[in-house]
């Protein structure tokens, strides 16, 4: 596996601004449903979200517009897991068009596994860390993505 797809989408028009451009919230979007379905392959679908009253917050989103997506693209997306201790999961998603090597966009995430009776942090279940550690061990060999850990700011003034 080492990229794990995650999500495909065609765009569709209602997704394309005047410029003929995909519109900036859909990428969010097409990111977000990546990330839902991460979490089914996590085992945090929504059967298990409703039985074990546990959830993932996103805590802290970063996303870089690197490339022109149009419409009717084929696109995909592709999930890289950073990092993840026991209540964190650190993810990078890259949208592709649809078998394609170029970069279009991506996006850095920060998620909090949560119990929602509190709502407060929990500690991830056994199968999910499971889970977890055995996409990073089929994922161990991709290079760290170039658009991780970056900073908005302007450059120092002179």
């Amino acid at each position: 596996m080492p990229f794990l797809t995650t999500y495909q989408t065609r765009i569709i028009p209602d997704w394309v601004d005047y410029n003929g451009h995909l519109r900036d919230a859909f990428y969010l979007l097409i990111f977000s449903y990546a990330t839902d379905a991460l979490m089914d392959r996590l085992g945090m679908d929504s059967n298990n979200r409703e039985a074990s009253g546990n959830s993932l917050f996103t805590l802290e989103l970063h996303l870089n517009y690197l490339h022109e997506v149009k419409l009717d693209a084929e696109v995909e997306v592709r999930t890289q897991i950073i990092g993840h201790d026991q209540k964190r999961l650190h993810l990078y998603h890259s949208l592709h068009l649809a078998g394609g090597d170029k970069e279009l966009a991506g996006n850095e995430q920060m998620l909090l596994h949560v119990d929602l009776a509190g709502p407060r942090s929990a500690p991830f279940t056994p199968d999910t860390l499971g889970r977890l550690q055995a996409i990073v061990a089929e994922q161990a060999d991709l290079p760290a993505p170039a658009y991780i850990g970056r900073v908005i700011a302007l450059p120092p003034a002179r």
